[in-house]
């Protein structure tokens, strides 16, 4: 049985008013713990060790007997992706309790754009109801605008397959996708947003990255909303550009042109707000702007308001930062102080995600891009052409 959600409640004009009652129930440990940061910190961290002392790792590792934030850092290395590899492969042998606590339900892969192979990350249950955040910016803004009459339009879905294939796990086959996709699917599945096309009718074109492929969805995608009040737009935001470039050259018309949208919820590349802002503007009209901050190990933050910048899920991950004075806690950064993140997920402990984070003013935050000598600089040089200087 579907556990209790906001989707349970119909977007009627009813019950649109009670709709934002049950969104602001759904949003509140967000802004709670963005209120307390510390202390969420804590909590969070006792619970993730809760589950690590169930797996091999973290038995390994003496996480049982970890007693605070200190403990977990002499007991835990700071670890990437390549040093989880051996460990995920054997996972994906069968070895499930090396580190997981929960069976795992499926697999998400990234596109390939930071490497030259994709990485694979299991997934549990409590990591997938995790994901349901990627639906907090979308209903924070429909909350704080208090423009529950957005829910009743479609959620133009330009998002990434959630099932691209099969894998091997043990004696099981279980489904890998995009984790854009599989964010979609149980936003739509858990709130009160309905996405158009559907996740299912973007799996059935199948996972190709080609050029024809991504047509394909760009063409589904215009058939399925040219008659729709679409009044939300959700995904990667290069996605958001092609496909308002798609629809001037192959109907020779712009997004503007079918829909009044009036929010859209991107992310995938730093800039969203400046670099990409005018060229979002143009293809859409003067829809409202809420980046997120995610990738396929887990939906880190989101937008909350006007000021430019995503505002950590305190209530779910603990958050690190190797700074050049060393490792502090993400709420700990100074404005405009600079680090490589280290995320703690139920799945993956100190993990070195490979991000540079901004702290612009916390708790607002900008991902600039991947954590190399020259991104600081590539970072200035777009602050400076688009004229933003640094500001919120």
């Amino acid at each position: 049985m579907k556990p209790e959600s906001v989707a349970d409640k119909p977007v009627t004009e009813n019950h649109l008013e009670e709709a934002l009652e049950l969104l602001k129930g759904f949003l509140q440990p967000w802004h709670t713990a963005v209120e307390a940061p510390a202390e969420t910190q804590r909590k969070v961290l006792s619970g993730l060790l809760e589950g690590y002392a169930q797996t091999d790792y973290g038995r390994a590792h003496g996480a049982a007997h970890v007693k605070n934030i200190d403990d977990y850092r002499r007991a835990f290395p700071v670890v990437t992706y390549e040093d989880y590899k051996p460990l995920i492969q054997r996972v994906m042998a069968g070895e499930t309790g090396l580190l997981l606590s929960e069976e795992p339900i499926g697999w998400a892969i990234t596109r390939g754009t930071t490497g030259d192979e994709s990485k694979f990350i299991p997934m549990t249950p409590t990591d997938l109801q995790m994901r349901i955040s990627a639906g907090r910016a979308m209903l924070n803004y429909v909350v704080s605008a208090k423009c529950p009459e957005v829910l009743e339009g479609a959620n133009l879905n330009l998002n990434f397959p959630s099932v691209i294939g099969k894998v091997q796990v043990g004696e099981k086959e279980l489904e890998y996708g995009y984790s854009s996709g599989i964010y979609l699917k149980h936003v739509s599945a858990y709130t009160p947003i309905r996405s158009v096309p559907t996740q299912e009718e973007i799996d059935a074109l199948g996972g190709s990255k080609s050029i024809r492929a991504w047509e394909a969805r760009f063409e589904l995608a215009y058939q399925k909303c040219k008659d729709e009040n679409v009044t939300m737009v959700g995904g990667v935001s290069p996605t958001a550009i092609l496909f308002g470039s798609y629809l001037r050259r192959a109907h020779g018309v712009y997004p503007k042109n079918l829909w009044k949208v009036r929010v859209m919820t991107l992310g995938s590349v730093p800039g969203i707000n400046t670099r990409q802002e005018p060229a979002l503007h143009a293809l859409y009209g003067p829809a409202a702007i809420r980046e997120i901050y995610g990738a396929t190990e887990g939906m880190f933050g989101q937008q909350r308001d006007n000021r430019r910048a995503w505002v950590p899920n305190y209530d779910q991950f603990f958050f690190e930062v190797q700074t050049r004075r060393g490792i502090k806690l993400l709420h700990e950064m100074k404005p405009y102080e600079l680090g490589s993140l280290i995320v703690s997920t139920p799945v993956l402990a100190r993990y070195k995600i490979g991000d540079m984070i901004l702290a612009v003013r916390p708790p607002y935050f900008r991902c600039i891009g991947r954590d190399r000598w020259w991104t600081p600089l590539d970072y200035a040089w777009g602050e400076f052409m688009t004229l933003n200087l640094g500001r919120l």
